[in-house]
C-alpha cells in the first residue's frame, strides 16, 4: 500500500558505509523505520540527509508492507521549516534529549492522531519562543496523558504526591512520595499551559531535580523505559 503521511524524525543511525536507518513517528502508522540507501555517498544524498534532523517534521511517501522491518522512502519533503529549533544551541539540546525520550517511549505501530498532534504542536510552540527553559518539564508531564499515567489531580491539595500510584496522598506511604519544591512545581505545572509557562520561575538546580523526578515517574510506569544517554549533556547545557 502506498502511504503519504506526516512524520516526525526520532532517530537516525549510520548503517554500513553509506546508508542511514531512520526511525520516525508517523501520523498514520505510528512508528515506522526506513533505510536510506547510499545517502551518505553523494552530494545529492547530503541534501536528503538534511531533511532528517532530529524532530524534523516531514511529509513522507513510501510503500508500506506489514511484514517489512525497514521501508524505502519514495518521496520526502519538509512539512515544517523550523526557524530556530536546529540552530539555537539550547533548543538543539532539548531536541536531542526529547528525541531520545520519544524514541524510547513510542513503540506502537498504530495511528494515534491526538498524540501526534500534541508533539507536532508543542514543537512548533518551542520553535517560536525566546523563553523556554522549562519547556521540557511541561512537555514530559503532558506527554504522560497520552501514555496513560497522567497524575490524578482529584486530591491535588494534599501534601504528598505518590509517584508509584500517580496520585496525591495525605501521608508518605513509601519512598516514592514527594513533597517540598518538587511537589510545589508539579502542582504549578499541572495547572498551566505552554503559553503561561514563563510565569513559573525556578533555578537550574530545581529544574534538574524535577527532571530527575519525572524521569523516575516514567521509569515506574513504563517497564522498558531507559534513562536517556543524553541526560548528562543536557544537564550541562541547563546549568
Amino acid at each position: 500500500m502506498l502511504i503519504t503521511t506526516n512524520a516526525i524524525v526520532l532517530s537516525k543511525i549510520k548503517y554500513k558505509d553509506y546508508d542511514l536507518i531512520v526511525k520516525c513517528y508517523t501520523a498514520q502508522l505510528g512508528i515506522v523505520s526506513f533505510i536510506l540507501k547510499s545517502v551518505l555517498k553523494s552530494k545529492k544524498g547530503n541534501n536528503k540527509v538534511a531533511y532528517f534532523q532530529l524532530l524534523s517534521q516531514l511529509q513522507l511517501t513510501f510503500q508500506h508492507k506489514n511484514n517489512r522491518t525497514l521501508h524505502t522512502i519514495k518521496d520526502v519533503k519538509p512539512q515544517v521549516l523550523y526557524s530556530s529549533l536546529h540552530t539555537n544551541v539550547v533548543k538543539g539540546a532539548i531536541v536531542m534529549f526529547l528525541a531520545e525520550v520519544l524514541s524510547n517511549v513510542l513503540q506502537e505501530e498504530e495511528e494515534n492522531q491526538t498524540l501526534y498532534s500534541y508533539i507536532e504542536t508543542a514543537l512548533l510552540w518551542l520553535d517560536e519562543q525566546s523563553q523556554f527553559s522549562n519547556f521540557h518539564l511541561l512537555f514530559l508531564l503532558k506527554l504522560t496523558k497520552y501514555l496513560g499515567f497522567y497524575p490524578d489531580t482529584v486530591n491535588i491539595q494534599l501534601p504528598y504526591f505518590n509517584l508509584y500510584e500517580g496520585s496525591f496522598s495525605a501521608k508518605k506511604i513509601n519512598n516514592y512520595c514527594i513533597s517540598g519544591n518538587n511537589l510545589t512545581l508539579l502542582k504549578q505545572l499541572l495547572g498551566t499551559t505552554f503559553d503561561a509557562l514563563s510565569s513559573i520561575k525556578i533555578n537550574a538546580n530545581q529544574r534538574q531535580l524535577f527532571l530527575n523526578m519525572i524521569l523516575l515517574y516514567f521509569e515506574l510506569h513504563l517497564g522498558n523505559f531507559k534513562q536517556p544517554k543524553s541526560l548528562q549533556i543536557f544537564n550541562q547545557v541547563f546549568k
